[in-house]
């Protein structure tokens, strides 16, 4: 499953460089799939349908930072937990229950967004 950033963020800003597929955004930042992969124009999602990996995407907070649930594979792959959560000094960087997601899966999103 994804990673979840709840309303007890501080904004320290720790978090951030730690994603390894920059699925964490500064609140009220507009955001893309291409943002730091190698995605780039009409991509078919690994769930399925196709979006624009290059459109500006909406904030999903305007008040805290967040995880964009589609980039985050919860770092497999890359390391043995979420990195997010390591660092979080609040503990605020917790599984989300909305986006529950094999290991597999997350391996398959990986792998669609760094072209491997």
């Amino acid at each position: 499953m994804a990673i979840i950033i709840t309303d007890e963020c501080i904004n320290c800003d720790a978090c951030v460089a730690e994603c390894p597929n920059n699925a964490i955004y500064e609140p009220d930042h507009n955001w893309s799939y291409s943002d730091e992969t190698k995605l780039s124009g009409i991509v078919n999602l690994p769930g399925g349908g196709e979006v624009d990996a290059d459109a500006e995407n909406e904030p999903l907070s305007n008040e805290f930072y967040f995880i964009v649930p589609g980039k985050c594979t919860e770092c497999k792959g890359f390391h043995d937990e979420p990195q997010c959560a390591s660092v979080c000094p609040v503990d605020c960087c917790v599984p989300d229950e909305n986006h529950v997601e094999s290991e597999e899966f997350l391996l398959t999103k990986k792998a669609w967004m760094h072209g491997e």
